[in-house]
């Protein structure tokens, strides 16, 4: 290969000055978090959720819902009208705790439509101008539960494993267009949402306790941890990396 045709990696590889991204369940957990490490490393972002109250501040706050083919079209002409986007994190998601036969088709289809419909149709709207330009990065957010199964997880599970193959895809897909698509998969976070499924547990504590114990690190992820590996994903530092899924899950797909 000659060198002409090989990316120059930046001094500083994970300064995001001059880049504009969108990010997708900006206003908590790890989007909040990516949303504010991409702010200090100097890029201007859009962040994207139904409650755009708590998108940390400095980003541009945009309401969507991500299900919504007419929602996210909106939205992305809103996010583009302040220049093009280069960078996309599609971290939206919702969880879902039945096993197939006690999980409802609606409940079923709407995990699908956020965690799925959500990243095709953002990308959908995004990659053309990616195209145009000839550079573009992405940065999807699947889960431990897309590898491995996991009891009371039927529509989650499969959601996360449909995530992952859509970045290989994407990847593939576009590789020689200047576009790369990776994703990142969590382990157990401590996230609003599990915080949410502790205060629904009979005994919260004896449900944490659980939790933790099947992560051989002995303790949950926190959210700046997975936004961390998901930036770098994003920084010139993995100018080499497309269709790779960088699992951050404190040792449960080792065990």
């Amino acid at each position: 290969m000659s060198t002409d045709t090989v990316p120059v990696v930046s001094s500083s590889p994970e300064d995001f000055r001059g880049r504009r991204a969108i990010v997708t369940g900006a206003a908590s957990g790890i989007g909040a978090e990516i949303t504010r490490g991409l702010l200090t490393r100097g890029a201007e972002v859009i962040g994207f959720d139904l409650n755009t109250d708590h998108i940390p501040d400095g980003a541009h706050r945009v309401g969507v819902d991500i299900s919504s083919q007419r929602d996210v079209a909106r939205a992305c002409a809103e996010a583009s009208g302040y220049g093009p986007i280069d960078t996309l994190f599609n971290n939206a998601g919702i969880g879902s705790t039945k096993n197939l036969i006690d999980c409802e088709p609606e409940e079923w289809d709407r995990v699908f439509a956020v965690n799925v419909r959500g990243i095709y149709l953002v990308c959908r709207e995004i990659i053309p101008g990616m195209l145009e330009r000839g550079v573009g990065v992405i940065v999807n957010t699947a889960s431990v539960a897309g590898q491995i199964g996991l009891p009371e997880r039927a529509a989650y599970c499969a959601s996360k494993a449909a995530v992952v193959g859509l970045t290989k895809q994407i990847a593939v897909q576009w590789a020689k267009a200047g576009i790369r698509c990776n994703c990142v998969s969590p382990g157990t976070v401590d996230s609003p949402w599990v915080e949410r499924l502790l205060n629904e547990a009979s005994d919260p504590q004896a449900h944490r306790e659980q939790l933790v114990a099947r992560q051989p690190l002995g303790r949950l992820g926190t959210p700046n941890e997975v936004a961390t590996a998901a930036l770098y994903l994003a920084s010139d530092a993995a100018s080499f990396m497309t269709g790779t899924d960088l699992v951050i899950d404190g040792g449960i797909t080792a065990a």
